[in-house]
């Protein structure tokens, strides 16, 4: 097992939420977006500082979106194509679109859909990376709907089956979302391992390790060095740990996701044949990703046509539990805590740590000179 030292707690700069969502949207039509486009896209990177998920915010930008926009992989003027549409379902290719502001639109056409026939499914094909999977799940909440998202990892292959020795699938991820009590919808917004690979990424530049149920080696023995993933020297876990402890079920949905991600909409796979001559270590890229977005107009579906009322009683019966006894926290659902925060930024400023935030101003998101006398000080 090994072990990293942590550094002292790097100082944050407060921005103001507006401010970051105009900032990044210039930055992206200089990167030959419209307007609109940049602007959705704005709002996806930016969603995970503001509800408290910076492994899939700004951290991103410079070290995923531009480098795939600045090499080709992701294409700003691409114009995503419907190759099969059934009504209440369809195929659409994304062409390589920037995924942050193409996954918006394809579940904005899902709940389009799903107003016509009670039901939408886009099933996307030739895709890119689109930041937080709850944030695209939660336009069908917030137009009265379930939302699933699910996406897989193109031809990237990150993680082993529970006892194999060869990389078949990436982190998978999934979420679902639903009308729940006023201002706060569940958004359940997870990977499939573990953690992603984002997470790992934050740790190894904070210099901090990360608890032992992340990482293994190749003999399944815990590793805490973040660092090691991207050395070769560790692997990620399935959601639930170890064969004994039931890394099957993470793998099993990882499998789901790749079944409903790329097998509806015709999108590169993990588990490819070439998948099984590697030598062990993660191979391939996250090219051709797949993407299944799916609305339900549950008020229409559900007899007697309660289905806003019954998710209040379900998740406001939830928020009510009492604690357990010892506990440091209070029962809660998921999208509660992400909600809370999200006012709390949009109140008081987006927490940046301060490296992050002179990585963005050298890209020029932020004026030096305006900023002059701010440093370590409040909303900027």
């Amino acid at each position: 097992m090994t072990t990293t030292t942590p550094r002292p707690e790097a100082p944050t700069a407060l921005v103001g939420h507006e401010r970051l969502l105009d900032a990044v949207t210039g930055l992206f039509t200089r990167r030959g977006l419209p307007l609109p486009r940049a602007r959705t896209a704005a709002e996806a990177l930016c969603h995970g500082d503001l509800v408290g998920f910076p492994s899939h915010g700004l951290f991103n930008l410079e070290r995923l979106y531009l480098p795939l926009l600045e090499t080709g992989r992701c294409d700003p003027w691409a114009e995503p194509v419907t190759v099969r549409d059934l009504g209440a379902c369809a195929v659409v290719d994304h062409r390589r679109a920037l995924g942050l502001w193409a996954a918006a639109e394809a579940m904005d056409d899902a709940v389009a859909r799903a107003r016509r026939h009670g039901i939408g499914l886009v099933a996307v094909r030739g895709a890119t990376h689109f930041g937080c999977a709850g944030f695209h799940a939660a336009r069908a909440a917030a137009a009265g709907m379930v939302g699933v998202v699910a996406a897989n990892c193109g031809g990237q292959r990150l993680v082993p089956a529970p006892g194999g020795s060869l990389p078949l699938l990436g982190t998978n991820p999934l979420s679902v979302a639903a009308p729940a009590l006023p201002g706060r919808p569940f958004v359940l917004d997870m990977s499939t391992t573990t953690v992603p690979t984002g997470r790992l990424r934050l740790a190894e530049r904070d210099g901090a390790p990360v608890p032992e149920g992340w990482l293994e080696d190749e003999h399944g023995t815990p590793v805490t060095d973040p660092g090691a993933y991207d050395r070769s020297q560790a692997r990620l876990r399935w959601l639930g740990g170890t064969p004994q402890t039931g890394a099957y079920k993470g793998f099993g949905l990882g499998l789901a996701v790749e079944v409903l991600a790329a097998g509806l909409s015709g999108s590169a796979t993990g588990p490819a044949p070439e998948a099984l001559t590697g030598d062990g270590r993660a191979q391939g890229v996250d090219d051709g990703v797949g993407f299944l977005l799916l609305a339900v107009d549950a008020a229409r579906l559900r007899p007697g046509g309660d289905f806003t009322d019954a998710m209040r009683d379900l998740f406001g019966t939830v928020a009510d539990c009492p604690p357990a006894a010892g506990s440091d926290g209070e029962p809660r659902y998921p999208g509660w805590w992400e909600a809370e925060r999200s006012l709390r930024h949009r109140r008081e400023g987006v927490p940046l740590p301060a490296g992050l935030y002179e990585e963005l101003t050298a890209l020029g998101l932020f004026d030096d000179a305006e900023d002059e006398g701010h440093t370590g000080g409040g909303v900027r």
